[in-house]
């Protein structure tokens, strides 16, 4: 299947070590293991340099206030709760990398514009709660399978 942005056609692609490159086990015992200690705050920074959104965009998708943030800088790890916010964040964006072939610009720019599929609304601000993640990552399945309706 594949998506028309701006003229570019893209197909989804096969992932390339995402999970490494970020931090985060990709699933298993490990994930729920590492989500329940807490990420360590490198996650967060990994993020910010794997998607190339602003250090802010980050931690607001994340739902992690700036206050948050300045203490699991200082304590080196992040609460549960943050942790299975960055963990979703993370698993959107890299499902959204793989749509786009590994074009990180492509997958910004479908993240930060209004989607119908989606009630007009920015995916990256449909990460608030686990059934809005779970409706992003259902659209992007069904355009990677050529489902539209």
């Amino acid at each position: 299947m594949e998506i028309t942005i701006k003229g570019r056609e893209f197909k989804p692609s096969k992932p390339n070590g995402y999970w490494r490159k970020v931090g985060i086990p990709s699933r298993g015992t490990g994930l729920y293991e590492a989500l329940n200690k807490g990420l360590p705050y490198d996650v967060y920074s990994n993020l910010v340099s794997v998607t190339g959104l602003e250090r802010k965009q980050v931690s607001s998708a994340a739902r992690i206030p700036s206050a948050s943030l300045a203490r699991r800088a200082i304590s080196g790890r992040f609460s549960k709760d943050e942790s299975d916010r960055l963990f979703r964040f993370a698993e959107v964006f890299k499902a959204a990398l793989e749509l786009f072939e590994q074009d990180a610009g492509a997958a910004r720019e479908w993240l930060n514009s209004p989607v119908k599929g989606l009630g007009n609304k920015k995916p990256i601000n449909m990460l608030k709660t686990g059934a809005e993640t779970a409706a992003v990552l259902t659209l992007i399945n069904r355009a990677e399978h050529g489902v539209f309706s």
